[in-house]
This record gives structure tokens, C-alpha cells and sequence, in this order.
């Protein structure tokens, strides 16, 4: 028998991947399941920007292009840091990924080392951890007094030392919603000037989808000081609804995209051509397209606060940005356990009597670093999400 390396025993598969993926065996059965498990708007890529992709194709860009994208993209993505945040990146200073994961993992690869530490804040991204373990580095996850309480430039400090390597901050944060405003960030900011050797990795992809007029700010715009050692990471997959497209970007100080730049060429290369032409023509025209989207994502976040507040043993706090509902079911945890109708009590023990008994599928707190949790998306059509609600009050009742 063939022994795996040590890397692929390190990581586990993606669970939000892994519930869909049940999911769509049960419906695939002839079950009755209603997915609230993935990360993705149910809308339609908008006209123009498929429009573009199939000029691109007409065209005959369908070959190789530059590993870290055309020049064509990283000038519009370059014109969108000066017009959205106030950010001065040249073109040489931006690379394009296949999706906003690959430069974060090309970022991971290309900084840290052996016994580096790479820090983040739970409930966090599920593939943060699993990508420092890729890198070789130990993942280190800061705690707030809840899933819905900010990290305090105190407990920052407190896990910071000589090992730390990289800080990823993400907000709007997957999966609580959480959104830190410029002075929190400022405050961060002020703890990692003591920490000169720590790259900052901003993960700012649901930099659009805020609510009730919350503004959006990174690091950079609270602590331009930090740019020599800062990488923004976006793209277009969330706010364009184009999951599928896979275009991701980041942009930082040069040496740092040279690098990144280097690692994908021996990975995947380039970016898909025809996708970076339909990048370009959606980042270029604006956000004027994404605004019905986020009226919807608003509507359903009330909907859904309102119906998850009525339930008595669910925990839930307000929403301040991206799609995703991310709740406390201690309660009802015990409640299930107690009454013997779950094995075990836990997050997962739960999601999978709401799966098996209400058909819905949702992913466990504990899959973000966050037990007797779970998160639900709403970025799903309001019907289905009206249903899934009411089955999920009725499976709790």
C-alpha cells in the first residue's frame, strides 16, 4: 500500500463542501433537502459580464495568458482600489488567482515557513487552519467571549510572539457576520506596529454585502503605515455572483506578488482567459448591478432574524455583513440530547438531526472553530429560506 505524505493526512476536506455534497445525495435519493450549507448567491451572473465572456471567447481569448493575470484586469482592479478604498496599487503590485482562495494560499505558501504561526480570529473560514497546515505552519485561532464578539487589541496581543508570521483578517467576516469598523481597526493596527515581522492578510470579499449603511473599511485605510507588509485579497465571486467564474485578486507591496506570482506558475498558471475578460467587464462597470442583490440578501436577513429570534433555544445576534446567519444552538442542543433524540452533544450531532428530520442542511459551529454553533446561508431564494426557517422551528419545537 502506497503511504500518503504527512500534508494530506494534516488537513481534512472542506466541510461546507462536505454537507452540500450530502446534501445533493439526498435529494438525488428523492429527499426533500433544502440546502443552506454553501457559500454562494442564487443569483444569476449578470447579463453584461456573461455578455463579455462571450465576446472574449469570439475574440479568440482563449489562450495562456500572463500567470498573474492580464494587464487588461489588473489595470481595471487598480482604478477599483483608487475608486472604492482609496488604495494607490500599480499593476505590478496585483496578481489574479483562480478565486480569492488560491492567493490566499499562494500568500500562505509564499511567507510562511516551518514552526511559523499564522493567526486568525473564530469563528474563522473553515480552510484558514487546513492552508497553514499545507504551508507547514501551526494555525493559531483567538476566541472572543462569543461568536459575535470583536477580538480586542488585548487578546491580540496575547498570542502574538516571535513564531507569528501572518494575521488574516476577514471582514464582513464568514461565517458570523461581524463587520470592524476603522477604529477597531486602528486599534489592531496600533498592536501589530510591535509586531514588525507579521504580514497582515486582509480577506475583504464580502467587502460589499454590508447592512443598514455600515461602511466598509481594511486595515489600510486605518493604518496606511502598515502597507509595506499588508496584502488585500478579493475578487468577484460573492458580490457579482460569480462563484463559478473563479477570479480571485490580491495586491500588495511588490517583493510579496512577485513571490505569490512565482508559486502559481508552478501550480495552476493562469487563470481561466475567458473568466478574467468577464472579471474585468463586472469590476469595470461598477456596482450598480450588485445593488438588487444586496436588497434581497437584506430582506431575507430580516426574515430570517426575525423567524430565528422566535425560536426559544437558539441564540442569534444581529447580522452586520456578508450572507450568513451564524447562531448559538447550545440550548437546543441540550434540549435534543436530554430528550434522546441525538446521540451526542454536539454542533454536528445536531445539524444532522435537522438534516435527517426537517431537511435542511446547514454546517456546524464547530467546522469554523466555534462549537454549538451552526451557520445557515441566505443567500438562497426567499421561499426556500421561508420553508427551511419554519422547518427548523418546527424540528426545535
Amino acid at each position: 500500500m502506497i503511504h500518503l505524505a504527512r500534508r494530506a493526512d494534516r488537513i481534512k476536506p472542506s466541510p461546507t463542501i462536505a454537507i452540500s455534497t450530502k446534501a445533493q445525495e439526498m435529494k438525488a435519493a428523492g429527499r426533500d433537502v433544502i440546502n443552506l450549507g454553501s457559500g454562494e448567491p442564487d443569483f444569476d451572473t449578470p447579463q453584461h459580464i456573461k455578455d463579455a465572456a462571450i465576446a472574449a471567447m469570439q475574440a479568440g481569448a482563449t489562450k495562456y495568458t500572463a500567470v498573474g493575470g492580464i494587464s487588461e484586469l489588473k489595470s481595471v482592479v487598480s482604478e477599483k482600489f483608487r475608486r472604492e478604498n482609496t488604495l494607490d496599487y500599480a499593476p505590478s503590485q496585483i496578481i489574479v488567482s483562480t478565486g480569492a482562495k488560491q492567493s490566499i494560499y499562494n500568500l500562505m505558501m509564499a511567507v510562511l515557513n516551518t514552526g511559523d504561526e499564522a493567526v486568525f480570529f473564530a469563528p474563522y473560514w473553515v480552510s484558514y487552519p487546513d492552508m497553514a497546515l499545507l504551508a507547514d505552519a501551526t494555525p493559531v485561532a483567538i476566541s472572543s467571549d462569543s461568536p459575535h464578539t470583536k477580538i480586542t487589541p488585548q487578546q491580540l496581543a496575547s498570542v502574538l510572539n516571535n513564531k507569528t508570521k501572518m494575521l488574516l483578517l476577514n471582514s464582513p467576516s464568514n461565517p458570523s457576520g461581524v463587520l470592524y469598523d476603522k477604529v477597531e481597526l486602528a486599534a489592531l493596527g496600533a498592536v501589530l506596529r510591535d509586531f514588525p515581522d507579521v504580514v497582515i492578510a486582509s480577506d475583504d470579499i464580502y467587502e460589499h454585502i454590508r447592512y443598514e449603511g455600515r461602511p466598509f473599511h481594511n486595515i489600510l485605510n486605518a493604518c496606511p503605515d502598515l502597507a509595506g507588509r499588508t496584502v488585500i485579497i478579493n475578487g468577484v465571486s460573492k458580490a457579482y455572483a460569480m462563484t463559478g467564474w473563479r477570479i480571485g485578486y490580491a495586491a500588495g507591496p511588490e517583493y510579496l506578488i512577485k513571490a505569490m506570482t512565482k508559486i502559481q506558475s508552478q501550480g495552476t498558471s493562469n487563470p481561466c482567459s475567458i473568466a478574467q475578460a468577464a472579471a474585468q467587464a463586472a469590476i469595470e462597470a461598477g456596482t450598480d448591478c450588485v445593488e438588487p442583490m444586496l436588497e434581497a440578501f437584506a430582506r431575507r436577513r430580516s426574515m430570517v432574524s426575525e423567524k430565528l429570534n422566535a425560536i426559544d433555544c437558539v441564540d442569534f445576534p444581529p447580522i452586520e455583513g456578508a450572507f450568513y446567519a451564524f447562531a448559538s444552538a447550545e440550548a437546543a442542543i441540550t434540549k435534543l440530547y436530554e430528550a434522546g433524540r441525538i446521540s451526542a452533544q454536539t454542533d454536528l450531532a445536531f445539524c444532522d438531526y435537522l438534516l435527517e428530520n426537517a431537511g435542511v442542511a446547514m454546517v456546524p459551529g464547530s467546522a469554523f472553530g466555534c462549537e454549538n454553533c451552526f451557520r445557515l446561508s441566505f443567500a438562497t431564494a426567499d421561499n426556500l429560506l421561508e420553508q427551511a426557517v419554519e422547518r427548523i422551528g418546527n424540528a426545535l419545537a
